[in-house]
């Protein structure tokens, strides 16, 4: 038998490990990649379990989130739910006195802000500061119209900054989010953009690399938990992720592939409301301004982060870009 001198183990220990060969690309992969690139694709980042199955050369430039941003608001609240700060069924007047005298907003529940059911009209651009936000006439009697804009996510980083300051934390949102779930979760910030009353925009402003949004994917792909504990309520968590009664295909921020009957113009841009039946059930997805898209879909145990540009003239102008989710999807996940 050979003698295991110190030396001997010393090489041992030392010695470099054999390098791990990364897993095949997805047999769908160059018909993604090709697809995203053709219009106008920036990043691309597939992971399987963890693992990347598909991916651009650049996935670490932080890109505009736009409207994906919105998706970490809906997480925000759920770890603000586990933390006794808020119930999602609260009013926002319980908050807000300034609402309590008004027979519309005073009924108003943080989950109608959260799932743009909450009455103040549609509206696509820069949003307005959270006080103005406040003020904004509503449109809709509460829970009856889906009306997708940047307002009900701005009233809702009021209600945070007040009832942080309630309780004696730093009043801002952003430096919660962070302190809650972006740190202990890795994320990486590029960026938060800020209003023109300097507080984080909360439906829109959030700069992140591709591999740094994929980590908030994978947190969400594991249920709201990190090594098998939870961040956030689990009930609020699982709320993310039902629609409402008037629009089934978006839930607490997130949107879903579930049919809709809603006519707004946000809703139509996604065709996985038409082609629901075609696509997992159990997809959730946070979508941006110009097809910035964070799938999650945890039966095929997959996070899929696609990044592109922002043609805002073209936007502005009602000029559809041609991507389709549905298309991008099948390619991917073509066998």
């Amino acid at each position: 038998m050979k003698r295991i001198t110190p030396l001997l183990l010393l090489a041992a220990c030392t010695a470099t490990p054999p390098a791990q060969a990364e897993p095949a690309p997805l047999p769908g992969c160059a018909a993604a990649l090709a697809y995203s690139k053709a219009h106008g694709g920036l990043a691309l980042l597939v992971l399987e379990d963890g693992a990347v199955r598909c991916r651009t050369p650049d996935i670490s430039t932080p890109q505009e989130l736009w409207s994906g941003t919105k998706s970490l608001v809906g997480l925000m609240a759920a770890a603000a739910v586990q933390d006794g700060l808020l119930v999602l069924d609260e009013k926002a007047s319980d908050t807000l006195a300034e609402w309590r005298s008004d027979p519309g907003k005073s009924t108003i529940t943080l989950r109608q802000l959260l799932s743009m059911t909450s009455g103040q009209p549609s509206a696509i651009g820069r949003p307005q500061g959270y006080a103005d936000s406040l003020k904004v006439p509503l449109s809709a009697a509460p829970g009856t119209r889906f009306q997708y804009g940047p307002t009900p996510l701005q009233i809702f980083g009021e209600v945070m900054r007040r009832k942080l300051k309630a309780t004696g934390q730093n009043p801002d949102p952003q430096e919660y989010l962070d302190r809650r779930l972006l740190v202990p979760l890795g994320v990486r910030t590029g960026e938060w953009r800020k209003g023109a009353d300097g507080k984080p925009l909360m439906p829109q402003g959030l700069v992140l690399a591709a591999s740094e949004w994929a980590k908030i994917g994978e947190f969400v792909r594991a249920g709201g938990k990190q090594d098998g504990k939870p961040l956030v309520d689990p009930v609020a968590f699982a709320d993310l992720f039902e629609g409402s009664s008037v629009n089934p295909a978006y839930g607490l921020t997130w949107w879903l592939p579930r049919p809709s009957l809603s006519n707004d113009p946000v809703t139509r841009a996604t065709d996985i409301t038409e082609h629901s039946t075609e696509l997992p059930a159990d997809m959730v997805v946070a979508a941006g301004a110009g097809d910035q898209r964070l799938y999650v879909i945890p039966s095929r145990r997959l996070t899929i982060v696609r990044q592109a540009k922002l043609d805002i003239m073209a936007l502005a102008a009602g000029k559809k870009s041609g991507w389709s989710d549905t298309r991008f999807l099948e390619l991917l996940l073509a066998d």
